[in-house]
């Protein structure tokens, strides 16, 4: 599967490459956006490093950069866990340093979902695409509700946060919700139950 090069009007979505290692390093350095994101692993600067490189070539994700304007690595989107057989995948979105409330990551995310349940061979033809978001990051969290995403679940006091514990928020968007978000719903077609 090679990866694709995405547009909006607002971002351009590329394959992450080893010349992203500078601004990937400052991104996985970041305290706020490990805590964010309940990353609690180390890496290397070598680690990254390779991650970098050879990160396009795997065949269960989609890693894709997120630009804006120039080339420069403002943050990532990544469908990763992808199942051909369940037609499913994870989605995640990192960002650096101040490139939050830009407005980059939901248009990235619509990006990346029409790239998840387009048709093959141009999409991944997904039927379903879930995530989890942390409970100390609401606006992710309703970023996430205002492109489609239902919560589906919670794991309480799954995560450290300083000396408290914080919930992850399980939330998901089907194929078929995320279509009839789009606009009106085809003739002929079944609302679910």
């Amino acid at each position: 599967m090679q990866t694709p090069v995405l547009a909006g009007e607002l971002v351009t979505l590329r394959p992450i490459t080893a010349e992203d290692l500078e601004p990937m390093w400052e991104m996985v350095e970041d305290p706020e956006g490990r805590r964010l994101t309940g990353t609690s692993a180390t890496f290397t600067r070598e680690e990254v490093a390779e991650w970098c490189a050879t990160v396009a070539d795997r065949p269960d994700r989609v890693d894709l950069a997120i630009t804006h304007g120039t080339d420069e690595y403002l943050g990532e989107i990544v469908l990763n866990d992808i199942d051909r057989e369940n037609q499913n995948a994870n989605l995640r979105l990192s960002l650096r340093p101040g490139q939050r409330g830009r407005g980059f990551g939901g248009e990235a995310i619509e990006l990346v979902l029409a790239h998840a349940f387009g048709e093959k061979p141009e999409g991944l033809g997904l039927h379903r695409v879930s995530l989890d978001v942390l409970s100390i990051n609401p606006r992710a969290r309703m970023l996430y509700e205002s492109l489609g995403f239902r919560t589906e679940g919670r794991l309480v006091e799954s995560h450290r946060d300083g000396d408290f514990w914080c919930d992850a928020i399980l939330m998901a968007v089907l194929e078929e919700d995320y279509r009839a978000g789009l606009g009106p719903e085809p003739e002929g077609s079944d609302d679910r139950g």
